[in-house]
């Protein structure tokens, strides 16, 4: 699994000019799902995610985490996480999961997140969505699951 988090000032995620989720002072999550990926995964990364202390404490310094600082999480599927553009100029997608082992994994990591206690909002899986954020710092951290950065 792959993640790019953005701590944001508030994000929104749209559908067909409906808002899918939306939340205030917190995280931006955008996920992929490879076809290797499995449970232990998500749980990892939603770990991982909730740890991450990148909101600032009372001196400044980034050293609390999103449940330290009552962060809101949107999640938002994206599977081109796994895009390859190494050759030619169109991205293979072949990495990525099936749209139902996918949707199924994304949801684990969601669930994973709730069940520490966080509030998560969430976009539509495989819809075509449209992303607002206001990103603060700017702070923007990669994760994966398997540790490639």
């Amino acid at each position: 699994m792959r993640a790019v988090i953005q701590r944001v000032s508030r994000a929104k995620v749209s559908v067909g000019g409906e808002t899918a989720g939306a939340i205030g002072a917190g995280l931006l999550v955008l996920l992929g799902v490879s076809k290797d990926d499995g449970e232990a995964d998500a749980a990892h990364l939603a770990d991982k995610t909730a740890g991450l202390r990148i909101f600032e404490d009372e001196t400044g310094k980034m050293n609390r985490s999103a449940a330290d600082a009552a962060a809101e999480i949107l999640v938002v599927s994206q599977f081109t996480l796994y895009g390859d553009a190494r050759r030619g100029r169109r991205p293979s997608f072949g990495a990525a999961a099936r749209p139902e082992r996918a949707a199924a994994l994304y949801r684990r990591y969601v669930q994973c997140l709730r069940d520490k206690g966080l509030t998560v909002a969430t976009g539509k899986f495989q819809a075509m969505m449209d992303v607002e954020l206001t990103n603060r710092g700017p702070v923007t951290i990669l994760l994966d699951s398997e540790k490639r950065f």
